[in-house]
């Protein structure tokens, strides 16, 4: 008998185990390529199922004309007698999807519009970029980001016909401006007019989450020139454990197997909620949307991924008209917690406060009425807090060359390295607005770029961002004009009329690589 129940129990125990092992591994990325199961798609995606019974069954009441608006009967027949009988004819903001040419064009209407115009759009999109840059990428064969992806030497940009870059830093800024030469113009949304823009996702991401698919745009630059999918995530209240992600997108899916033994209660319902579709301009449930079907939204994590980023880009809602909005490449969230001002404009003050403008207006084009048309998100401050101290405890990936101070420690740098680092505080003058020792002064800049510019508006001041970790976040810039660390320094090195020399542009690349 004892014999029969310690042989229970052994089976019991190896059930137990083996069903544990099965649900851990129902929740990793599949080895054979296909994309793994997504909470997310499948809360949004019904399957189809047979007709077999007869409330299934689409009636001629059901396929009459009788829904369309233009069929309701009036309240009166004397509206006969006035305007449009009475009828909206016009733009009907709830209605009409923003940007449509004309009112009463249906889901439909804007969707065929979308996807035919599509390939013109992007062909438009690469003939620019080819214009301007050499996209054919050159890897370092040592260089690495966090993960292992090697590091794009640039720079990439193409001069002017008979211009070198020696020649060209010896000339004015008023001189380029008139010869129209300058090499780094700002980098426009492929499909900014007509009300569109807004949050496009690179196909290394799309692959995973075909959700965030749109259908009238796909993502314009290189793989190559991209931060890492998956990026490294680092806490900086766990620095022991270095890179938490294991190699996986956080996401609904997984968070809470990765990180239930790692993060407090609260940072980690703060995750669940940063991990949380919520509606966005271009991913919604209603026809006023850009994914062919309805969507529950996006989510922080899927344009902050693994609270870094995967160079997704979007346009900035702080600028009116359309025209003059400028390209935004989303920021990576590593060392928020050092951080005073938020956003590249908006300069708002706690990521507290950050948050809630993102669901309330930002992820609309900066506006409250798509926002309540689209759905609004209305967070409470228990909730906006747990979201900001998981934010909080994004860190900085290691920088073992740098001492306490975020000086680089002489017996672990390079003589190449030191040289730049002595540029870095010198010559080039970038501690101006990255200072020691986390590279950022919490202040927001004007470079006054349109000195250089034929017939484009400037930029005004921008939020100096973090150099920390900087090799990991490419492209560079606030729109990404600057592929790479090289393209970055050549850029400063116009704009700052700082005459550094070949040598020296390539020192100072090298320090920016130890941050």
């Amino acid at each position: 008998m004892r014999y029969r129940i310690t042989l229970a129990a052994v089976f019991l125990a190896g059930f137990v185990a083996g069903s544990l092992v099965l649900l851990v591994r129902s929740q990793e990325p599949k080895a054979n390529g296909k994309a793994p199961h997504d909470a997310v798609a499948q809360a949004q995606t019904p399957n189809e199922v047979p007709v077999e019974r007869p409330e299934q069954r689409k009636t001629e009441h059901d396929r009459s004309a009788i829904f369309a608006p233009g069929k309701a009967l009036p309240t009166t027949e004397a509206l006969a007698e006035q305007k449009d009988h009475g009828q909206m004819l016009g733009f009907d903001f709830y209605r009409d999807p923003l940007g449509a040419p004309k009112p009463g064009m249906t889901f439909e209407d804007i969707y065929k519009a979308g996807v035919e115009g599509k390939p013109k759009a992007m062909a438009t999109q690469r003939k620019l970029l080819e214009s301007r840059y050499n996209l054919e990428a050159k890897l370092d064969p040592e260089a690495t980001m966090s993960r292992g992806k090697p590091l794009v030497i640039g720079p990439t940009a193409r001069l002017a016909e008979g211009t070198d870059w020696d020649a060209l830093t010896a000339m004015s800024a008023e001189d380029i401006s008139k010869k129209d030469i300058f090499p780094y113009k700002a980098l426009p949304h492929p499909v900014q007019g007509g009300g569109l823009g807004g949050q496009v996702f690179p196909q290394m991401q799309i692959k995973m989450f075909p959700r965030l698919e749109r259908y009238d745009v796909e993502f314009d630059l290189p793989e190559a020139f991209l931060p890492e999918f998956p990026p490294a995530m680092f806490l900086q209240n766990r620095p022991e454990l270095g890179d938490v992600s294991r190699g996986e997108v956080v996401s609904i899916n997984n968070y809470y197997r990765l990180f239930a033994d790692i993060l407090t209660p609260v940072q980690l319902d703060g995750l669940r909620l940063l991990v949380t579709p919520f509606s966005q301009e271009e991913f919604n449930p209603t026809s006023d949307r850009k994914t062919a079907q309805a969507s529950l939204g996006v989510t922080c994590l899927d344009c902050h991924t693994n609270g870094h980023t995967s160079g997704q880009f979007h346009i900035t809602p702080d600028v009116r008209p359309e025209q003059r909005r400028q390209r935004l490449d989303t920021v990576s969230l590593r060392g928020v917690f050092n951080q005073q001002i938020h956003g590249s404009k908006r300069s708002l003050r706690s990521v507290e406060d950050f948050t809630e403008f993102e669901q309330r207006t930002a992820y609309f084009n900066g506006s409250e009425i798509d926002a309540i048309k689209k759905g609004m998100n209305i967070l409470d401050r228990i909730q906006v807090s747990h979201m900001a101290q998981m934010q909080n405890m994004f860190g900085f990936p290691p920088a073992p060359k740098l001492t306490l101070t975020g000086h680089l420690d002489p017996a672990r740098a390079t003589p190449q390295e030191l040289s730049g680092e002595k540029l870095f505080f010198g010559k080039a003058q970038c501690s101006a607005c990255h200072p020691a020792p986390f590279y950022l002064d919490n202040q927001m800049h004007d470079l006054h770029v349109e000195r250089f510019l034929h017939d484009e508006a400037g930029d005004g001041p921008i939020k100096a961002f973090t150099l920390r970790g900087i090799k990991d976040s490419p492209p560079y810039l606030h729109d990404g004009r600057c592929l790479t660390l090289e393209d970055t320094v050549e850029f400063f090195n116009l704009v700052q009329s700082l005459k550094l020399s070949k040598q020296e542009k390539a020192d100072l690349v090298a320090f920016l690589r130890t941050l």
